[in-house]
């Protein structure tokens, strides 16, 4: 498969992303199209077939979508899309290859950023690691043994739900405390009224009320991930999304709980990593999970 093509999209709620990648990691060509508003299934589904056509490629022999939303055990289905309208168990794989006649494969956007960072990204020298994306929600990945884990019913991976505090703050899953209320964009803006880079930009000029934010922060994030750690003893964390730019402030206490709540032996060798490929992880991602498809299926 040396010089065999592949597009990767990362389908978004404000811009559709498209790259064209050989299989070691080359991209070709990338574009960014506005997402179709109101971004109803047949208007996405249009859109993404004429910003393929715009590629200008005949040598492309399979895509992957990354969707913000969950997507079923096959591979297929877009259960839900989070930002669009009218997304409940759409066939999307179904749509695109009826419109471009390649195979196609979809996983959910955290997964598809996962599987970037694992193969070009902050993960590439690891087997085994986990992704956090922390943005306006908590999204995750995890990459065993070098292949995403997807679970049962292709639905694991959602790590950002956890339970933190008992009590705490409501989620939207239902749960209560979770790692998201406490981690995410909008939790921050709850518990402090600013965003994220405004306390990122204060800690950088020594504000103390933003640099002590930000150690409450990791030592929040460290408690989540003394959790998984046990759980799947990964030999790295890959933190990503638009926070993980101040990683540099509550990396050290996050570091501090998990040596303070892990056992040496559960947590040797492991790294703590900040993210690489930016915003285009879900498009690289998407391009892997296709190249991953026609092994399955040569």
């Amino acid at each position: 498969m040396k010089n065999t093509e592949v597009i990767g999209i990362d389908l978004g709620g404000t811009a559709i992303k498209l790259g064209r990648f050989l299989e070691d990691g080359t991209c070709l060509q990338s574009l960014s199209v506005p997402t179709p508003q109101p971004a109803t299934p047949t208007a996405v589904v249009d859109a993404i077939v004429e910003a393929i056509a715009s590629l200008k490629t005949n040598s492309a022999r399979a895509i992957g979508v990354g969707t913000p939303g969950p997507v079923d055990a096959t591979a297929r289905i877009a259960q839900v899309a989070i930002n669009l309208a009218g997304w409940h168990d759409v066939p999307l794989a179904d749509w695109l290859e009826e419109k471009t006649n390649l195979p196609t494969i979809l996983a959910n956007d955290a997964n598809c950023a996962g599987l970037g960072e694992a193969w070009l990204g902050a993960g590439r020298k690891f087997r085994n690691l986990i992704l956090l994306t922390l943005g306006t929600g908590v999204g995750g990945a995890i990459i065993l043994d070098g292949k995403l884990f997807t679970g049962h019913q292709g639905a694991a991976g959602e790590l950002g739900l956890i339970t933190l505090y008992p009590d705490g703050a409501a989620c939207n899953s239902g749960n209560q405390g979770s790692l998201e209320q406490y981690a995410s964009v909008q939790a921050i803006r709850r518990m402090t009224g600013k965003e994220p880079n405004q306390l990122g930009e204060a800690a950088a000029s020594g504000d103390a009320e933003a640099l002590a934010f930000w150690k409450s922060y990791g030592q929040n994030l460290g408690i989540g991930l003394a959790s998984l750690i046990y759980v799947l003893t990964p030999e790295a964390i890959v933190i990503g999304g638009g926070v993980s730019a101040s990683a540099e402030f509550f990396f050290p206490s996050a570091l501090a709980e998990i040596e303070k709540r892990v056992l040496p032996s559960s947590r040797a060798g492991l790294q703590l990593l900040q993210a690489e490929l930016g915003n285009q992880a879900g498009m690289v991602g998407a391009a892997k999970l296709a190249f991953e498809q026609l092994v399955v299926n040569r």
